[in-house]
């Protein structure tokens, strides 16, 4: 294991970007409570440490510790400099593969981020970026975090013949592309990963590696990563019995730029929003809609004809829909100050109708 000042320059090696969760959390009382914890309180270096015996040999390692929060305070300045840093990383010739320790309440927010920001660049320069974490406490009996990383590290310096570069997520022995991440489950172990399109680590399925090289043939261009200030005010709404328009109303007097409606079923939008959301979007609003369900593909104009300028949200839960507009809706901006006449649909489109993976 190496640190970033005690590596000779240009060895090449592993980057690992800490950003707390979980996996680098403390419980006060681990044998009686370890749920009862503390996320984001040991350094990466102190991760890498617990493992660095079981570690193959001829694996160079470089740590850095972008953050340590709990993820659920993740904020879009974090992704601003994990963005820039993966970015960064993937241009170095000495970096061959990249770890991300991550905490797994927002881990599927920023593995959206990276696809859509990163993913071509790692699939051109024939690197790996894996996002990893936790769902144990590093104190706690059993924790997942040691053998989650260990598998993150053998994948990102596993030949690019078994799988191309990409953007991918490693827990509980499987992979997946970072942009199927959901959590779905309040504490199993593998709760991001349990039910999207993977595979085992050590034996590939063939099915699920002609899926990802079907998304990365579709994904030809990675958008713009926003900066730390411009990123879009984006809200999620969810619709439910009883549902009232002042909901809708209220986010009418304000600056939010879009809304995220997460609607029952096939993303159906109660009655009492329709006319509502119809004003946002004369506003300038711009509106994704998606399903509560937490599964299954959202259609365009299914259940019914969708208002003109409202997308589909494709196969991406409300969070991950959040993060694809936000970049879109910043993606346009950028192409509009250089005279290209691009909307945010048009951005949107291109991520939300990515093939799916199986």
């Amino acid at each position: 294991m190496s640190s970033t000042s005690n590596i000779p320059a240009n060895t090449p090696h592993i980057l690992v970007l800490g950003m707390g969760g979980t996996i680098a959390g403390l419980a006060l009382n681990p044998e009686q409570t370890p749920m009862q914890y503390q996320a984001g309180q040991v350094g990466i270096e102190a991760l890498l440490g617990q493992v660095q015996s079981a570690i193959p040999q001829g694996i160079a390692l470089v740590s850095r510790q972008l953050a340590n929060i709990d993820s659920r305070n993740l904020a879009e300045a974090n992704l601003t400099d994990l963005g820039i840093a993966v970015r960064e990383a993937l241009m170095d010739d000495s970096v061959k593969g990249l770890v991300i320790t991550h905490g797994t309440d927002t881990i599927e927010e920023t593995g959206i981020f990276l696809q859509v920001t990163c993913g071509k660049l790692a699939q051109t320069q024939s690197k790996r970026v894996i996002l990893t974490g936790a769902m144990l406490p590093s104190n706690a009996p059993g924790a997942d975090g040691p053998s989650n990383l260990l598998d993150a590290l053998r994948w990102a310096s596993t030949s690019i013949e078994n799988c191309p570069g990409g953007i991918f997520a490693v827990m509980g022995g499987k992979v997946c592309m970072a942009m199927d991440l959901a959590k779905r489950h309040a504490r199993a172990l593998n709760a991001p990963i349990q039910d999207s399109p993977n595979s085992p680590i050590r034996l590939v399925k063939p099915s699920w590696l002609s899926g990802v090289k079907a998304v990365q043939a579709a994904w030809n261009e990675d958008l713009p990563i926003p900066q730390a200030g411009e990123w879009p005010w984006i809200e999620i709404l969810t619709s439910h019995a009883g549902a009232r328009p002042e909901t809708v109303v209220q986010w009418l007097k304000s600056d939010v730029q879009g809304l995220i409606v997460a609607g029952s079923g096939q993303g159906g939008i109660h009655d009492a929003w329709v006319k509502p959301l119809d004003q946002a979007m004369a506003q300038g609003i711009a509106l994704v809609r998606t399903t509560r369900t937490g599964a299954g593909a959202t259609l365009q104009n299914i259940p019914e004809v969708d208002s003109i300028g409202c997308c589909a949200s494709g196969s991406f839960t409300a969070p991950r829909a959040r993060i694809a507009l936000q970049l879109a809706l910043n993606a346009a901006k950028q192409a509009n100050l250089v005279g290209k006449p691009l909307t945010w649909q048009d951005f949107f489109a291109r991520i939300a109708d990515l093939p799916e993976v199986w």
